[in-house]
């Protein structure tokens, strides 16, 4: 059978009200011919209505991959439950899904990307749901937002908080799709996908058995098909039994203004000194006093922002490959890239699915996660995924919940207010003109990561800044460093909403990192693991 169609006949086969589940991280695995189809049918026909996306990460970006915005029209879309969302600079007009979402006119849900995943391998077992302890005192949380990003989300909640042996969890119902939208490189003529051209795997294959699984059909949007039995089975990622309509989109881009890029792929390994290693300014300064926290032999997760600068530090001090980065689109290893690429590795060592990454962090499994901040409170709380005057500036939380629940190290980065003028001369830091929005606040605005919890379950938290580093106690956050040039008073202790305490052996940060070229970064050798008792 022919599993060959049209974009516009396979837009043709999704019913009102359905459920749909699309697989993409912003432009890297975005559908996007597919998501314009759908789009373009119910411009042309009013059709189909009121349906409920799936989309464990971003689907588009603002950069050039429309995504989800093909389909954020008032009629079409009725809910949308997302790991994260298109975003981009303040400046930019917000993408019409923020806009919609901002109107109150689709109800609108920010669930963690590993939950959203769980609940796709819960539903695709024909399961009840997922029973989980991430999320818990965040903005995930009943007693809190449970997700819902406007007041037609909390009028329909998704996530209650129920007791199971003697705890506190969080019980999120089975979604089944009704339909699963995924993208793969190649299918052979019996639907048989492989992603040789893909940056990650994403969550295609959890996403496909919850929509099959559940009566469903499952759309693979594809660069070009081949003969049956040309493929080799190792290479195969999601099988033709799975997949019941294929669409070809030749010119499918890569990712974000990336055609397509063979290192991002590991069809070949970049050169080292290739990579791009960060001009001197103040964000390298930050990134290279969060690259002292780390061990040799580590494995250690990166966010979005400063921290994505930290592997180039290693580079650049002749430390590449002493810690291994994992990331939650599933790149092990290599060198995470940049800018519109991030989410993707050049000469990673291995790509695993995403929902075996989320896995692996919700547990806890590795050593440290580097992480970026927008504000933080009193209690050491952290807001990373809501900005009320711009709310398209972020993202949303992505994986930044799974990722911090049980994390054993956590080091957040940032700049300590906005909008200073700030500059180094001589080694020293120097603030030209004070910014004039805190980040240090009384109540963050949205609790990405609860300092409360953190401290209950003894996680070892840092914040790393430009003018000092802070670690969280069971009495609140401590001074611990400061900057040289910075003055304690004028700079920091005034420059927050709530006190600081600082530490009797308050030291000075390393004045190497604030002079241009290798400062001579020293990794400790992490401990051999055990058997954990």
């Amino acid at each position: 059978m022919d599993k060959r169609l049209t974009p516009a006949e396979a837009a043709q086969l999704i019913p009102d009200e359905a459920i749909v589940s699309i697989s993409s991280s912003s432009g890297l695995g975005c559908p996007d011919l597919m998501l314009r189809a759908i789009g373009e049918r119910f411009e042309a026909t009013g059709h189909p209505r009121n349906l409920t996306t799936l989309h464990p990460i971003a689907a588009g970006d603002m950069s050039g991959i429309k995504g989800v915005d093909h389909i954020a029209k008032k009629g079409l879309l009725k809910k949308i439950i997302a790991g994260s969302y298109p975003s981009g600079p303040s400046s930019a007009e917000p993408p019409l899904i923020w806009q919609m979402l901002g109107a109150d006119e689709v109800a609108a849900y920010n669930v963690p990307s590993g939950i959203l995943f769980d609940m796709h391998r819960e539903a695709a077992a024909l399961r009840p749901g997922v029973l989980t302890r991430v999320g818990l005192e965040t903005f995930v949380d009943p007693d809190l937002e449970g997700c819902a990003m406007n007041a037609s989300a909390a009028a329909e909640p998704i996530v209650e908080k129920v007791t199971f042996d003697g705890e506190e969890w969080l019980y999120f119902r089975s979604i089944a799709p009704k339909v699963a939208i995924i993208r793969a490189t190649t299918a052979d003529e019996r639907g048989n996908l492989t992603y040789e051209h893909e940056g990650a795997y994403l969550g295609g294959m959890e996403q496909a058995l919850a929509a099959h699984n559940n009566g469903g059909i499952v759309i693979a949007q594809v660069k070009r098909i081949t003969k049956d039995g040309s493929l080799r089975p190792h290479d195969v990622r999601v099988p033709g039994v799975l997949v019941d309509y294929i669409v070809v989109d030749p010119d499918q881009m890569q990712t974000t203004q990336t055609a397509y890029d063979p290192a991002i792929s590991g069809e070949i390994f970049r050169p080292l000194d290739s990579f791009r290693v960060p001009g001197f300014d103040i964000q390298k300064v930050i990134a290279r006093r969060v690259a002292m926290e780390l061990e040799a032999g580590s494995a250690v997760n990166l966010g979005f922002g400063i921290s994505a600068n930290v592997p180039r530090i290693l580079i650049e001090e002749g430390h590449h490959g002493e810690v291994t980065w994992v990331i939650e689109q599933g790149p092990v290893g290599g060198v995470p890239l940049l800018d519109f690429a991030f989410g993707c590795a050049a000469n990673a060592e291995a790509i695993v699915p995403s929902p075996y990454q989320f896995t692996y962090f919700q547990a806890g499994g590795f050593d440290a996660s580097l992480l970026s901040f927008l504000e933080i409170d009193r209690t050491g709380s952290v807001n990373v995924s809501r900005l009320a005057f711009r709310p398209h500036v972020t993202a949303g939380a992505g994986g930044f919940v799974d990722i911090t629940a049980r994390a054993k190290k956590i080091v957040f980065s940032g700049m300590f207010n906005a909008g200073a003028k700030l500059g180094v001369e001589s080694g020293r830091l120097v603030i030209e003109r004070e910014g004039k929005i805190r980040k240090l606040v009384d109540r963050v605005d949205h609790v990405t990561f609860s300092g409360h919890r953190a401290v209950e379950q003894g996680q070892d938290v840092t914040y790393v800044t430009e003018r000092c580093v802070l670690k969280l106690t069971p009495g609140g956050l401590v001074l611990t460093e400061i900057a040289p040039g910075a003055d304690l008073e004028r700079d920091i202790l005034a420059q927050s909403e709530f006190p600081l305490t600082v530490a009797d052996s308050l030291t000075e940060m390393p004045a190497g990192i604030f002079a241009p070229g290798p400062f001579g970064l020293t990794l400790p050798v992490k401990p051999r693991r055990t058997v954990n008792a």
